[in-house]
């Protein structure tokens, strides 16, 4: 790596890591924001349902408990509990110091005083008589926090009240100006590195809260968190994409719109950077569309999904607010499409296209041997990872933490997947998920997207980190675990020894051809056997699928020599032929001849 491009990578990770100190602040109250939201949409004489005596909540908890929460989160971040009450105390100061909301007051108050108790018990540490102690921490925490107070009150509450006025006029001249929908070309990019979370609730969210305290409603809450970009994105390669990432679009395009989770669709953005372009054309065509329809949000929605969306927004706007979330895909769409139509093809989706045309492609050996030796190529390379796994892990795994940047969304998915997989293996490791920023010190594995992977390598140095690129399906879950298997002596695998060669062939009655994704390679093999299983008149089922998905009742196995260990590992019981090439392999005739004739001579 040049020293160019180690800069912007150390760049990256310092935005990042700033971005998800500002949205650890919110993310933690997210509850809080939504209940203040509930009851403002419900009970205003705007809303749903008018209370004039529950509406008299609404002020309360936007201008108090709000930003006493997140001064007290934000202190706490930086010094524990000390840091959080001090951090609560001293917003108390900027909050007093103004009539409306102190959102930005307190993110930085609660920091400040988190930051300022923990200079002070650096420098008084192993300098306090013993019996002293308990006396000293309150008085301190105290003195430090009633200090902050009159200065936020007098100082940084009048600057801070200062600094709202401006950004707010500047909101609403850029809104006048009919100018938005350009904030796309830098909040679609930005969201694709993985700071969404920053943009939402570091800056939207508490410009949008002071202006949905004055209106009832802010344009704001739906710049970011509009799910018609990537569902656009997504469709497009339910339709024209190719490979893996065509074959979970579908279950991603749910997981988002529905789910929320923005960070599903940005790996497929990532593979065809020139996506980003749909991405801004439908957020910008999105933001146009609220504005032209002037709907908002009375909060933040978090997560991202189009029902939270939809239960925040206030009476008469969710109209529009559909109208901006489908347009945007629309264009998304279109757009994606076209480029996804027009670009060249990866590996992967030229896999994928011989998987999908196995039968036309029989005969054809020029194309099929191309395609085997890239297939080859990589499962060389996983061959090579998996060592890499194994040379690694050497002591006993008990943790294994995902983690995102707010520990919600896609570090939540990944660690569901890799659960499910550890349960059915039998292995006795807890599997979790978390923000770099709360990575327990016990964690044994970390698993990170690959651009979040040098953040958490700073957080926790002596972990064992994996990078993935796709926490839905990475083929890294199934290489860890053959490698945590393998380092357990397989005494998970509760497996009969495998039979005589005598014995294996006397009744077979189902084949399987295995490879990693079960569709392109392994079912070129399963054609060429069916067909001389057929010809040989012998009733055996010969069929194709995934290492992961073999079935329980296969009495043999077929697979690439450098996928064979995870086979046997996933079916010990099975019998287990390698082969260096699924189009023409010699295994394949002398195989039918056992079958046929009972010999065992392989």
């Amino acid at each position: 790596m040049t020293n160019s491009s180690q800069e912007k990578s150390a760049v990256k990770v310092k935005i990042q890591r700033f971005g998800s100190f500002l949205s650890g602040m919110i993310m933690p109250n997210i509850g809080a924001f939504i209940a203040w939201g509930i009851i403002t949409a419900l009970f205003i004489p705007t809303g749903w349902f008018p209370n004039e005596d529950l509406a008299k909540l609404v002020n309360p908890l936007i201008k108090y408990l709000l930003p006493l929460l997140i001064g007290f989160t934000g202190g706490r971040v930086v010094h524990d509990l000390r840091g959080g009450v001090v951090g609560a105390a001293a917003t108390m100061g900027v909050i007093v110091a103004a009539d409306g909301p102190m959102i930005l007051g307190a993110m930085v108050m609660g920091p400040l005083g988190g930051w300022v108790i923990k200079k002070f018990d650096k420098a008084i540490d192993g300098k306090v008589k013993s019996g002293f102690e308990m006396l000293i921490n309150n008085f301190s925490a105290g003195i430090i926090s009633s200090i902050l107070i009159v200065l936020a009150y007098k100082v940084i509450g009048p600057f801070i009240l200062t600094i709202n006025t401006t950004l707010a006029n500047g909101v609403q001249i850029i809104v006048d100006a009919k100018l938005l929908p350009l904030v796309s070309l830098f909040i679609e990019p930005a969201k694709v590195l993985f700071l969404n979370n920053a943009i939402m609730h570091g800056v939207l969210s508490p410009l949008g809260i002071e202006q949905a305290s004055a209106t009832g409603k802010s344009i704001l809450f739906l710049l970011e968190s509009n799910p018609g970009p990537g569902l656009g994105i997504l469709l497009a390669y339910i339709l024209y994409g190719k490979g893996t990432a065509k074959q979970t679009a579908t279950g991603a395009s749910i997981i988002h719109f529905f789910g929320g989770v923005q960070e599903i669709y940005f790996p497929y953005i990532l593979m065809k950077p020139f996506l980003l372009l749909a991405a801004i054309a439908g957020g910008a065509t999105g933001i146009f569309t609220f504005l032209f329809f002037d709907v908002g949000l009375v909060s933040a929605p978090s997560p991202g999904s189009i029902l939270s969306i939809l239960a925040m927004a206030p009476r008469g706007n969710h109209l529009g607010i559909l109208a901006g979330v489908f347009v945007a895909a629309a264009v998304s769409f279109i757009i994606a499409s076209l480029i996804l139509k027009t670009s060249k093809q990866t590996a992967e989706e030229n896999l994928a296209k011989v998987a999908e045309k196995t039968a036309s492609l029989k005969g054809e050996e020029n194309k099929a041997s191309t395609f085997m030796k890239a297939e080859t190529i990589q499962q060389q390379n996983e061959g090579k990872e998996e060592d890499g796994l194994n040379s690694q892990i050497k002591k006993e795994i008990k943790k294994i933490i995902f983690a995102c940047d707010a520990g919600m969304g896609s570090s939540a998915m990944g660690a569901s997947i890799l659960k499910r997989k550890v349960q059915q293996a039998g292995l006795d490791i807890l599997v979790s998920n978390t923000s770099i920023n709360n990575l327990p010190v016990d964690a044994d594995i970390v698993i990170t997207h690959k651009d979040l992977t040098d953040r958490a390598k700073d957080k926790l140095p002596d972990a064992i980190h994996i990078s993935v690129e796709n926490f839905l399906n990475s083929p890294k879950y199934e290489e860890l675990l053959y490698a945590l298997q393998n380092e357990e002596g397989n005494k998970t695998i509760e497996a009969e020894e495998v039979e005589p060669p005598e014995q294996v062939f006397e009744n077979v009655s189902k084949i399987i051809f295995a490879c990693d994704a079960g569709m392109g390679s392994s079912a070129m093999g399963a054609s060429i056997l069916k067909r001389k299983v057929q010809q040989a008149g012998l009733d055996i089922l010969v069929s194709n699928t995934s290492i992961n998905n073999l079935p329980v009742d296969a009495n043999i196995v077929i697979t690439h020599k450098d996928l064979t260990d995870r086979a046997k590992a996933k079916l010990p019981r099975a019998y287990h032929v390698s082969v260096e090439n699924f189009l023409s392999s010699p295994k394949y005739d002398e195989l039918i001849e056992k079958l046929d004739s009972k010999l065992v001579t392989v």
